[in-house]
């Protein structure tokens, strides 16, 4: 019997010892496309085909159905939910919510489009983002719409809210040099419940919601190629079910949802090396690179495949960040306030996987966690530098420099913030190692199909190829290298999967 996503917690280890027992996927064989004339007969038909039920498939149903389509959801694994179910359920709105009116937070449009337009990665894809950003106030009404809780409560503290606050900084917001670019606010938008449960609890609800407007949901069915007609118009796909080919004929639209690439190992070594390296393969155990790989199969544009966000959990607790972060030369390279998304790409795609958070005994863990654990503890910061075989004095210069200028409230070269600035001294000092292989290191592909706004996939002269559309993160969407923001990524999903449905369900015809 196919399950949707239980309220169960689940421990981070725990998670991945199912994640990685896994085995890793090939590109499928099966991605290229068949000709509808080789189809004798269509076993099934419906109006919209939605392949994925993450938060990108699902929202895409419930907007086709909305729009007057017939819809069917299909789904490879017995669990509905996708990557969404495991994440943190946060989504990045703003522009004055309606939570941001009621906990009375300045916001605006130009703000947040300046945030993740310019603190993100290079050659951002900027018509997304202004609409995104445009229609953000609606997309959270929206949200509220389908049943997720969220609560009137604000929290200040960095990281995701472990109780049933639903406000609060998701990203780098405050850290240099992004509050110098864009005014900082609160935009992480989090179903009120304890715990790491928001993914799952918004899921439930979209859910939900899909089957009380009459979507189908059919799990245990892998999509393999899509069929195409003489045209290049989509005309169905080719599943498996219950060990047997199906062709199911769509007459409006198919739309990919059915996640990244990050448990493709072949794929990850071609295009994204630097995710492949990371310690944590991070999304659902189906994140074969499915959908992109069938989209690619019939002439569809992918951009951006080296992307994708590597995590640094540095924090909580807060206080570890008044240590410095060092590369293999012993020098600082980022602000240690920095989201963290933003230190784990830089760890991962700028210092070679390699780093390591040096800390005092005011600074230091004083809990045991095993993210990251200690490789050199001494009295002495020249005995850390021998220990870990930095360059000659490097590390010494480092912290001399550093505390020079932190005993006077100041730090020239990353301009952390004075919360977290003070002098390094008092032994023991302490080195964590944060490298990619061997610290908790999560990782999720970002490279994905080429789409316009409405999720109408485009092949590699912007032509768009009819029938044929993708949300989530079988596109390049909104998020970026490096990852500025937990919640820019559901956002998408949600957002974006539902101008993919709206349009699906206009399709061809009826």
């Amino acid at each position: 019997m196919t399950k949707d996503i239980t309220e169960t917690g689940v421990t981070r280890r725990g998670l991945l010892r199912g994640l990685t027992a896994t085995a890793a996927a090939t590109v499928a064989a099966g991605a290229a496309a068949l000709p509808s004339s080789a189809i004798k007969a269509w076993d099934m038909h419906t109006g919209v085909l939605v392949i994925g039920s993450g938060a990108a498939g699902v929202s895409a149903a419930i907007e086709a159905r909305m729009a007057g389509a017939n819809v069917l959801l299909i789904e490879s694994l017995s669990q509905f939910g996708g990557s969404s179910a495991m994440s943190g359920g946060v989504v990045y709105a703003g522009g004055g919510t309606a939570l941001q009116r009621a906990l009375k937070v300045e916001d605006s449009v130009e703000q947040m489009y300046r945030f993740i337009s310019l603190v993100g990665g290079v050659h951002p894809p900027l018509d997304k983002i202004q609409l995104y950003c445009e229609g953000s106030v609606e997309h959270f009404d929206w949200l509220l719409a389908q049943g997720i809780p969220y609560t009137d409560k604000l929290t200040l503290a960095k990281g995701l809210p472990m109780g049933d606050e639903s406000l609060y900084f998701s990203g780098t917001e405050q850290a240099w040099p992004a509050r110098e670019l864009a005014v900082p606010a609160p935009r992480g938008h989090v179903p009120g419940i304890d715990g790491m449960n928001g993914g799952r609890r918004l899921m439930q609800a979209l859910l939900s919601q899909a089957r009380a407007l009459g979507v189908k949901l059919q799990g245990r069915v892998r999509a393999q190629r899509l069929v195409t007609e003489s045209d290049g118009r989509i005309a169905g796909v080719i599943v498996t079910l219950d060990g047997e080919e199906r062709a199911i004929a769509v007459r409006r639209g198919v739309v990919l949802a059915c996640g990244g690439f990050i448990h493709n190992r072949a794929m990850l070594r071609r295009y994204a090396p630097q995710l492949y390296d990371c310690s944590v393969p991070w999304g659902n155990a189906d994140d074969h690179g499915d959908g992109i790989n069938m989209g690619i199969g019939v002439g569809a544009a992918a951009l951006r495949m080296n992307e994708g966000f590597a995590i640094a959990p540095i924090y909580p607790p807060e206080y570890v960040l008044s240590g410095i972060l060092v590369n293999a030369s012993g020098q600082r390279f980022i602000s240690e306030e920095s989201y963290h998304g933003v230190l784990g790409d830089a760890i991962a795609y700028h210092q070679q996987g390699r780093a390591w958070l040096i800390t005092d005994r005011d600074s230091s863990f004083t809990f045991h966690q095993d993210n990251f654990l200690p490789v050199a503890e001494a009295n002495t910061i020249g005995d850390i530098a021998a220990q870990l075989a930095f360059p000659r004095g490097a590390l010494q210069h480092t912290v001399a420099y550093y505390n020079l200028h932190a005993a006077n409230g100041e730090d020239p070269m990353f301009r952390k913030s004075r919360a977290y600035l003070r002098p390094l001294q008092g032994p023991p000092y302490t080195a964590w190692d944060l490298s990619t292989a061997q610290a908790f290191f999560p990782a999720h592909t970002f490279g994905g199909l080429h789409t316009t706004v409405d999720g109408e996939v485009l092949n590699s002269f912007d032509d768009t190829i009819p029938g044929l559309y993708a949300a989530g993160r079988n596109t390049a969407g909104i998020p970026t290298a490096p990852y500025i923001a937990s919640g820019l990524s559901v956002g998408d999903c949600t957002f974006f999967g539902r101008r993919a449905g709206r349009a699906a369900a206009v399709g061809v015809a009826a």
